[in-house]
C-alpha cells in the first residue's frame, strides 16, 4: 500500500531529472525524464516509506538525519536540487496538496510569538553553543545574508560589505542615537558605533548573544556608545534617529507584523530613517516548512513582498525603497556549509553526528530555495516622512559610499 502510493506521489512530483530510489525490500522505482540533475537514494525500513507519503516535507529532513534516507555520495546538494527543481510548479498528489493548503491557511495561528513563547523560540536556536558559530561564520559572528559585490568575494568581504551597504542607507552621523532589534552577536552596532559616531542600543532575547555582545563592547572600550540589552521590542519607549533590524523579522510572526511596525513608527523620530533587512518571497504566502519549524526556526516566517507591504501601510509609513538582494544569501550559505563540513568532527564533539545531519540538510535546503525558489532578501528602507531620505539613490553611490566599500574590502 505505501510503496504504491510513494509511485504515485513521486511520479506525480518528478518531471525534470532522474530520480532512483531503492525501496527496504531492494525493489527499484524511477522517476524523471533524464534530463537534468540525476540522484540515487535509499530507503532503509517502511516506516521511512509511509514517513513519505504522509508527510514529505517533514519526513525527507527528518529522515535524513535519522540515516534511513540515505543519499548516494551524501550529495545533498544534487539531491536537493532536484526536489526543487520539481517542485515549482509540479503537480502533489492530492493528499499533500490538502495538506499543503491546510498548513497555509492555518499559517497564522502556528506563530504565537508572544513574550516567552518568543524567547523559547529564539534560544532553541540562538543559543546553542557559541563554538559552534564559530566554526562556520565570518569573524564578526554576521549571522544574516552578506552582499556580494562579485561571487568571488570572500565571506569576511562579502559580510562587511553588507554592514556598509546598509549604513549608507541609513545615512549615520556622528551622535545619532540607532536602535538595533535583533541586535545578534553584536557586529552591526559595534560597527555602527565604531565606524560611523553612533550612540547605540541593540536589544535581543538570546542569553548566549547578549553576553558576547556585551563582552565585545568592553573589549573595543565602546561602552559608552554601544547599549545591549536582554529586551522584546514591545517593551521599548522614547525615540531613535535610525532603526536597524537585520535577519530578526523572520522571527516575528505574522500575527505580529502590524504591532511591529507599529513600534517601528512609534519608536521613529519623525525625520528619522529604518532600514529592516529580511528573507521574502515573491509569491503568494505559504505556510513555513513542518521541518524547519520543528527543527531549525521554531515560530519562525518568512513573509511574501504583498504581506510586509500591506502591513507597512497600515502603520502609516513610507516605503522609501525595496531592495531585492538576489542569490546573496545562496553564496552565503555555501560558505557557511563549506566551513561547517570542515569543521565537521569539532560539531560532533560539541553535539553529535544526527546533529550534524541536521545541521547540513538545513544549510543546503536553504541554499538551494535560494538559488531555484522565489526567496531572497529584502532590504526596506522605511520612514515617516516622505523626504526623510533623497528622492535618488545617487547617495548610495557617492564618492563617499564607494570608499566605504573600497575600506570593507
Amino acid at each position: 500500500m505505501w510503496t504504491r502510493a510513494l509511485d504515485i506521489a513521486l511520479g506525480k512530483v518528478v518531471q525534470i531529472g532522474l530520480l532512483t530510489v531503492e525501496l527496504p525490500s531492494g525493489r527499484v522505482l524511477t522517476f524523471g525524464d533524464g534530463k537534468g540533475p540525476q540522484t540515487h537514494v535509499s530507503l532503509t525500513d517502511n516506516a521511512t516509506v509511509r514517513h513519505m507519503v504522509i508527510n514529505p516535507e517533514l519526513a525527507v529532513g527528518e529522515s535524513y538525519m535519522n540515516g534511513t534516507l540515505v543519499i548516494e555520495d551524501d550529495d545533498l546538494h544534487g539531491f536537493l536540487e532536484l526536489v526543487l527543481r520539481n517542485l515549482d510548479g509540479r503537480q502533489r498528489a492530492w493528499w499533500q496538496r490538502a495538506q499543503q493548503k491546510l498548513r497555509t491557511t492555518v499559517r497564522r495561528f502556528m506563530q504565537h510569538n508572544a513574550g516567552r513563547i518568543s524567547v523559547r523560540n529564539v534560544a532553541h536556536h540562538y543559543d546553542l553553543s557559541g563554538e559552534l558559530y564559530e566554526l562556520f561564520l565570518d569573524a564578526d559572528r554576521q549571522y544574516s545574508c552578506a552582499y556580494f559585490r562579485s561571487p568571488d568575494d570572500t565571506l569576511e568581504v562579502a559580510q562587511e560589505q553588507k554592514k556598509a551597504h546598509i549604513a549608507q542607507k541609513l545615512r549615520i552621523e556622528p551622535g545619532m542615537r540607532v536602535l538595533d532589534i535583533g541586535c545578534g552577536w553584536g557586529g552591526m552596532g559595534l560597527t555602527l558605533a565604531r565606524n560611523h559616531g553612533a550612540q547605540v542600543l541593540g536589544i535581543t532575547l538570546s542569553k548566549e548573544q547578549l553576553a558576547v555582545a556585551q563582552e565585545r563592547a568592553r573589549a573595543e572600550g565602546l561602552e559608552q556608545q554601544v547599549e545591549f540589552r536582554m529586551a522584546d521590542y514591545r517593551e521599548l519607549s522614547g525615540q531613535f534617529d535610525r532603526i536597524v533590524s537585520v535577519g530578526m523579522f523572520e522571527h516575528v510572526g505574522l500575527p505580529y507584523f502590524d504591532a511591529y511596525f507599529r513600534s517601528v513608527h512609534d519608536l521613529l523620530s519623525p525625520d528619522g530613517v529604518a532600514l529592516i533587512h529580511s528573507i521574502g518571497i515573491s509569491e503568494a504566502p505559504c505556510a513555513t516548512n513542518p521541518w524547519v519549524a520543528k527543527y531549525i526556526f521554531p515560530g519562525g516566517y518568512v513573509p511574501s513582498l504583498s504581506e510586509i507591504a500591506a502591513s507597512v501601510e497600515r502603520q502609516n509609513l513610507w516605503i522609501a525603497d525595496i531592495e531585492s538582494l538576489r542569490l546573496h544569501y545562496a553564496y552565503t550559505l555555501r560558505h557557511w556549509f563549506d566551513r561547517f563540513v570542515a569543521n565537521a568532527d569539532k560539531v560532533i564533539e560539541l553535539y553529535d553526528e544526527r546533529f550534524v545531519r541536521m545541521w547540513k540538510f538545513y544549510l543546503v535546503a536553504c541554499e538551494q530555495t535560494f538559488r531555484l525558489r522565489r526567496q531572497g532578501v529584502f532590504q526596506f528602507q522605511i520612514s515617516r516622512e516622505v523626504d526623510a531620505v533623497p528622492i535618488t539613490r545617487d547617495y548610495l553611490y557617492s564618492g563617499t559610499a564607494d570608499a566605504e566599500l573600497r575600506a570593507a574590502e
